[in-house]
């Protein structure tokens, strides 16, 4: 499941990911975007991608809802080190993985928000679904807790 990950269509790529991208550096959060910018695992330069950033009872977490892609692994390689980016605004986090299921409570906080966004990639399940029914696809979609550095 580690391998788990599906790759954004052109339209998702070039159009729905830089428009959200070019708000949030503007300073306008779309549903809590952010950008992302994590050190890159073998070229060491900074990388961006949009991410939702979801509070949950207090706390704040990183879900990636393809899958284990490049972000996530940028992350694991970078022990946890990210900082989260809305205009001219910086904030650094530690990114502490949580295990797939810890996650569930999580993912289905997520999908209660971003559903229509992101429902997809999510197998049918959806943030009504049983927590066995998270839990089965659970290890599929990372999530990272963050602590404020």
């Amino acid at each position: 499941m580690a391998d788990h990950y599906r790759a954004p269509g052109w339209f998702t790529r070039n159009v729905a990911n830089r428009a959200v991208a070019g708000l949030t550096r503007a300073g306008v959060s779309v549903l809590g975007s952010r950008v992302l910018e994590v050190r890159g695992r073998s070229s060491g330069e900074p990388r961006r991608t949009p991410v939702n950033l979801l509070t949950l009872d207090g706390r704040q977490y990183l879900v990636s809802a393809r899958g284990h892609g490049q972000w996530v692994r940028n992350v694991r390689a970078a022990g946890g080190d990210l900082a989260l980016l809305r205009g001219r605004g910086r904030t650094r986090y530690l990114a502490s993985e949580v295990a797939p299921d810890d996650s569930v409570d999580v993912l289905r906080a997520y999908l209660a928000r971003w559903k229509a966004e992101v429902g997809a990639f999510f197998e049918g399940v959806g943030p009504n679904s049983s927590d066995e029914q998270i839990r089965r696809i659970a290890p599929r979609h990372p999530v990272f807790a963050l602590t404020p550095r």
